[in-house]
């Protein structure tokens, strides 16, 4: 049996990396380009929607590894 720590490890790898997948046909016309500004480095000329839809899977990604770290167990007294 998975546990449902191995379970959602799982989904959210699926599921992310299926939103990657669509990211990547979506932007393939994408006209409107920036820079970003990362600890002092610039990087290359980026469409606008790459960004914005990395930004939201990294927030996807942690917002669903975060709450294991602070899960606490309960002790039996």
């Amino acid at each position: 049996m998975m546990t449902p720590v191995f379970k959602k490890l799982i989904f959210s790898i699926t599921f992310n990396s299926c939103l990657f997948l669509f990211l990547m046909i979506g932007i393939q016309n994408s006209t409107s380009k920036r820079k970003v500004n990362f600890f002092k480095i610039e990087t290359i000329d980026l469409p606008i929607s790459f960004i914005v839809g990395v930004s939201f899977i990294t927030g996807s990604i942690t917002g669903s590894f975060l709450p294991n770290f602070f899960n606490k167990k309960k002790v039996d007294n």
